[in-house]
């Protein structure tokens, strides 16, 4: 998950981090050391070997036998690939610390000497490529690094230090299993949860925090719609669903444009349509897939209610017979609530980074786009879990304004800032949440 920033503020960016230069420290100094000798190498070989969405295993095993070696107490196969690494280290607050590991079904054309050649097949049977295109090895690699650091700076906190390595991010169904699989009841339940999203659209060696929300809620939904198939030249006989299909998806586009306040965030998008068998035959099912994002549960609500009502009055105004109407799913899987930063911990957040890493690591600009993140799982509000997501750049200033997107097959990293700055912000964030009194 990841948005996509204005040229404007890509501008200003860039020339606001040429302008930065971070003070050394024991603990930048600590973990460029631990770049050079370490983690450099396992991010290398997380880009050469990403796998697809709940088929994490080599990675999880990877995960697991690192954090092992680092002196942490891990479970392995919690919410199917995921691992949870457990540090006691007194009395305290609990803090949480999140990376997500999955890969995506795109054949890498990052032109970079370590590009995936991996394949796998997914879980419908079809082999596919698969790559780093949305910076997760970044992740996992930085959750390694803040791992060792947290090990070696015992004397500095007190609490318990969870880590989480989640599967499944991209289909938005990995939080919401680890949880099921009894996360905040067979370790311990953290009072605090942090992540972070390396981002091609900011420049290297700056953090974004944000005191609100971070990303919009996502719902996929399929819509299977029926007509009666006949000869294209007879289409009188019949009742078309290339047609009608066509209409629900201008007819679902007055959702947002008529019925939602133009001031909230919305976006009903369909990705996908399939339907059709030849030039002169009018079939009898076209299937639609769609995405749904809002910022409040108050829009998601009337947006995916309003998609089953355009749908199948789209359908009845154009013939569709009432046994036939279409078939509105909404997946079970792949949806998650907004992601919302605590105001308070958000700031404690930034007030440390600023302290440890310098005035100018910060950077704050609008969202521009409503991409979604299952972190909300792990801090709904019934579960009283603070938490903080923030982002760290991935791109060089002077290339930011014409770096590719994420979930682009031309997708690539600086991975020393990225990695490095993210483990330093992990680490900074815990040390001020796990702080003795």
């Amino acid at each position: 998950m990841r948005r996509l920033a204005t040229t404007a503020a890509l501008m200003i960016l860039a020339v606001a981090g040429s302008a930065t230069a971070q003070t050394s420290t024991p603990l930048k100094d600590a973990i460029q050391r631990d770049y050079e000798t370490s983690l450099g190498a396992i991010f290398d070989d997380f880009h050469r070997h990403p796998e697809l969405s709940g088929m994490e295993v080599r990675t999880s095993a990877r995960m697991a036998a690192l954090l092992t070696g680092l002196g942490y107490q891990v479970t392995t196969g919690v919410g199917g690939t995921g691992v949870v690494a457990v540090l006691r280290n007194g009395d305290g607050p609990t803090v949480m610390m999140r990376a997500d590991m999955d890969g995506l079904p795109l054949k890498e054309n990052s032109g970079l000497a370590n590009a995936s050649t991996v394949t796998q097949v997914d879980a419908d049977g079809t082999e596919k490529p698969v790559m780093h295109a949305c910076g997760h090895d970044v992740h996992i690699t930085a959750l390694v690094g803040a791992a060792r650091q947290m090990m070696e700076r015992k004397g500095d906190w007190s609490g318990n230090l969870v880590l989480i390595v989640q599967p499944a991010e991209e289909r938005i169904f990995g939080a919401r299993a680890m949880v099921e699989d009894g996360l905040y009841s067979r370790f311990p339940k953290p009072d605090y949860a942090i992540a972070f999203h390396v981002a091609a659209d900011l420049p290297t060696g700056r953090v974004e925090v944000p005191l609100g929300i971070v990303s919009s809620s996502s719902d996929s939904v399929d819509i299977a719609v029926h007509g009666v198939g006949t000869h294209g030249a007879y289409p009188h006989l019949g009742v078309d669903p290339v047609l009608v299909a066509s209409s629900i998806v201008v007819n679902l586009q007055s959702l947002r444009s008529r019925e939602i306040n133009p001031l909230e965030g919305a976006v009903v998008t369909v990705g996908a349509v399939h339907g059709g068998i030849k030039h002169n035959i009018i079939s009898d099912r076209v299937d639609l897939q769609l995405t749904v994002r809002a910022d409040t549960p108050e829009v998601r609500t009337r947006l995916l209610d309003g998609i089953d009502r355009v749908a199948r009055g789209t359908a009845e105004a154009l013939g569709v017979p009432e046994d036939k109407l279409p078939d509105v799913v909404r997946s079970p899987t792949e949806t998650t609530p907004a992601t919302h930063n605590d105001p308070a911990t958000a700031q404690r957040v930034r007030d440390a980074i600023v302290a440890a890493m310098g005035n100018g690591v910060l950077i704050d600009q609008p969202r521009t786009g409503m991409g979604a993140e299952d972190f909300a799982y792990f801090v709904t509000p019934d579960s009283d879990v603070k938490g903080v997501y923030f982002s760290v750049g991935g791109t060089p200033a002077a290339e930011v304004d014409t770096a590719p997107g994420h979930h682009s097959p031309l997708f690539r990293i600086d991975p020393e800032p990225s990695v490095t700055t993210g483990t330093e912000a992990m680490v900074v964030a815990g040390l001020a949440l796990l702080a003795k009194s």
